[in-house]
């Protein structure tokens, strides 16, 4: 496997893979996505046998505090490391960054604890108001 940032080749496989795992809603094409990566400080692929098999993407001040958006692994691929390779590689080994995020999929609350995040009584919550 091999974890590298993403490029704009990128593109049209990471969106498939967003949207074969239930993103659509959220990423509804490739400008959208586009823009999001842009916006970011890390995107990442994870490449296995010649595809992307997953896909990672945080915002961070690379100081102090740190929000983990996406991690993302095809079905088939799932139970690799694969998710967990991701996450480690955006996290580094800064351990003076607090990193968040929304764990409300099915399995991800038990996922990330195993990387080390505990449920927050701290942060709060100013859901969207649009789609996109």
């Amino acid at each position: 496997m091999q974890i590298r940032e993403f490029t704009a080749s990128d593109l049209e496989a990471v969106l498939r893979l967003l949207a074969a795992n239930g993103w659509s809603h959220r990423i509804p094409d490739e400008a959208y996505l586009a823009r999001l990566i842009a916006a970011s400080q890390h995107a990442w692929v994870a490449v296995l046998d010649g595809e992307i098999a997953g896909f990672a993407r945080a915002l961070t001040d690379g100081l102090s505090n740190g929000y983990l958006s996406m991690v993302v692994v095809a079905a088939p691929f799932r139970g690799r490391g694969i998710g967990r390779a991701l996450v480690e590689h955006i996290l580094g080994a800064e351990d003076n960054v607090t990193w968040v995020l929304r764990a409300g999929r099915e399995g991800a609350p038990a996922f990330f604890a195993k990387l080390g995040f505990v449920h927050s009584t701290l942060a709060m919550e100013r859901p969207r108001r649009a789609a996109y």
